[in-house]
């Protein structure tokens, strides 16, 4: 549930965030999520195009991503817009922007000039390709960066193209990248009282997570491939089928693989030459996985996950949001919160995390209504404005 407490770890910290789409609201949602006073600015009008992102009839994403937020609007491409949003900066923790590179020092709002008028800023700045190099300056979303940074190429089957996943992982990985940054920016800041720039690129957010992918083709020139479900030479570790259904298991260490084939019934499995060490198990995978897979067939989903608690597998159903809604650990860990919203009642959607056990993270106000909820809320709190100034500035089209 909504909470309007405020005990996060980043209580009293000023969030400025600029960004649009996915990449600069999910960093500003991560630091909202832990306490943090996230301000939004939006374009006057429409607002953050993520206003009307996601499936179905209605469009719910943005009440995951915008959550933890106050909203205001500011054209950044007139000097007044760009007047606020300093003015906004002047006192502020933390900047997040994730505009193509160049866009920010157009419109006079660069790190130097920032760095004048509050020396204390972190400014987190997210885009395709960092903000310096030969390729800067191209236009950059986040598959485009899955791409780049190796993900792309080893997702999917062999027999065809490279898939995605069904999520913006190249975003969402830059933006956690970017919110780690800023945390370590503020660390480095109580020692030196200065702010500085975080440089998050989305291809190098993902290259980040390529576990060996860059030295087995420096030292050995493997080049890794698209392999389905498995990962090549780790078995048993895949998807099988049962009566009723999917279940993963994933038994490729040595003793657990030994578990598991006693509760396959098949203890001499274990001693098999082929199948008694890792590097044995992985060398005849498809035929492991061939022989689990008769095996689970035999069985319903749930008598498959009893043998697996049993004998101390690891191993789990196939989630979807029917699943997690359910189940009874989501909700015994609160990894589930229900939102206000206007229209619905109550959204469900994920719970902030990770959890910390005295200063934790909490959905503590839903997703701003409409673009420039909070006007006159945060322009007269932080700057002083009143009714009649915003009114002028609504006019003449800057906020």
């Amino acid at each position: 549930m909504v909470t309007g407490e405020n005990n996060g770890a980043l209580t009293g910290l000023k969030v400025i965030e600029m960004g649009q789409l996915i990449a600069g609201p999910f960093c500003g949602q991560l630091l909202g999520d832990m306490g943090a006073d996230v301000v939004k600015i939006e374009p006057p009008g429409a607002g953050d195009p993520m206003r009307n992102w996601g499936n179905g009839e209605h469009k719910v994403w943005w009440e995951v991503i915008g959550r933890n937020k106050r909203s205001v609007t500011a054209n950044l491409r007139v000097p007044e817009g760009q007047e606020l949003a300093r003015r906004l900066l002047a006192d502020a923790d933390i900047m997040i922007e994730n505009f193509k590179p160049g866009t920010m020092e157009k419109w006079g709002l660069a790190p130097d000039r920032l760095h004048a008028l509050n020396p204390r800023l972190i400014i987190v700045r997210m885009s395709g390709y960092g903000q310096t190099g030969p390729y800067s300056s191209r236009a950059g979303f986040g598959g485009i960066g899955e791409a780049m940074g190796g993900w792309r190429a080893i997702v999917g089957d062999p027999d065809r193209p490279p898939s995605r996943m069904g999520v913006s992982i190249g975003d969402t990985l830059a933006a956690t990248y970017g919110a780690m940054g800023a945390l370590a920016a503020l660390r480095a800041r109580d020692a030196t009282g200065r702010g500085q720039v975080v440089d998050s690129a989305l291809y190098e957010a993902v290259l980040q997570v390529m576990e060996s992918l860059i030295p087995e083709y420096d030292v050995m020139g493997i080049t890794r491939q698209r392999s389905g479900s498995i990962l090549p030479g780790i078995a048993p570790s895949n998807v099988y089928r049962c009566r009723d259904g999917e279940y993963l298991i994933g038994g490729n260490g040595d003793a657990i693989f030994a578990r598991l084939s006693q509760a396959m019934g098949r203890p001499e499995l274990a001693q098999d030459e082929r199948y008694a060490t890792h590097v044995a198990r992985g060398n005849h995978q498809a035929e492991l996985d061939a022989l689990i897979n008769e095996w689970t067939q035999t069985l319903t989903i749930a008598q498959l996950e009893a043998l697996m608690i049993e004998y101390s597998v690891p191993a789990g159903r196939i989630y979807r949001g029917a699943e997690m809604l359910a189940d009874p650990h989501f909700a015994a860990r609160e990894a589930i919160v229900a939102v206000d919203h206007p229209i619905h009642g109550k959204v469900r959607m994920q719970a902030p995390m990770p959890k910390l056990s005295d200063t934790p993270s909490a959905v503590r106000r839903p997703a701003p209504r409409v673009p420039g909820e909070h006007n006159i809320e945060v322009y007269h709190e932080r700057l002083g404005l009143d009714e009649a100034a915003l009114t002028d500035l609504a006019a003449r089209g800057v906020i």
